[in-house]
């Protein structure tokens, strides 16, 4: 059995999401601020963090650099600050989704279920994935399939192989700089939209409607498999 630990300081929705997640067989934990959590986490090990930001005690961000220095559990954003630079932070400090408030079950259920399978061992993506009508090695650098020869120059492979050894990870557009670029990189997200761009228009079935590698608007990139 799944157990999560729900850090939010809202009576509501921490009883909404304790009947929805026991009612579907998760074990439940709670915490209404940073020390109880951080707490909880250290002496039940949930398999899964579900955090709200804005917390009595402390930022939910510095919740999140606690967990990340002992800790690879998943954790997953839950708040209702919308601006991208709360969830920029949230994702470099080691946040592995955001989602925001008011929300919907189901797309939380979702996003539990993907990064539970992330955490487990061998879920990474492997050497081989499938992009549309193509199969990309990364351990020969080739891609086959499709109607016409497929190249990709040693950047591209690099962004695309950072992004797949993540698959359905929201991963920030600053720590792709950093990964790919370089640390003096970290303001320059246009190269990020270009080189994303070439990818699409030779991996992607439909390059203008991406199913496989996906912006999320002001925050970073994912790869679907």
């Amino acid at each position: 059995m799944t157990r999560v630990l729900v850090v939010d300081d809202e009576p509501q929705i921490v009883r909404a999401l304790r009947i929805n997640l026991k009612a579907r067989r998760y074990e439940v934990d709670t915490a209404p601020d940073g020390a109880s959590a951080l707490h909880a986490a250290a002496h039940h090990r949930p398999d899964l963090v579900v955090l709200d930001l804005g917390l009595p005690d402390m930022e939910g961000v510095e919740v999140i650099r606690g967990l990340r220095g002992w800790t690879g559990v998943p954790i997953i954003v839950l708040s209702g600050r919308a601006g991208s630079a709360d969830k920029v932070a949230a994702l470099d400090a080691g946040a592995d989704d955001y989602i925001t408030k008011p929300f919907g079950v189901d797309e939380l259920l979702a996003r539990m279920r993907a990064v539970t399978r992330r955490s487990q061992p061998g879920d990474e993506a492997g050497p081989v994935v499938t992009i549309g009508a193509h199969t990309v090695d990364f351990s020969t650098r080739t891609v086959s399939g499709g109607d016409h020869d497929v190249r990709l120059t040693p950047r591209e492979w690099e962004l695309l192989e950072h992004l797949a050894r993540h698959p359905g990870k929201l991963i920030s557009q600053y720590h792709l700089l950093q990964q790919v670029w370089g640390p003096q990189y970290g303001t320059e997200t246009n190269y990020l939209r270009q080189y994303m761009a070439r990818l699409r228009r030779k991996l992607e079935t439909d390059p203008a409607h991406p199913r496989h590698l996906l912006t999320e608007p002001a925050m970073g990139y994912r790869f679907v498999p």
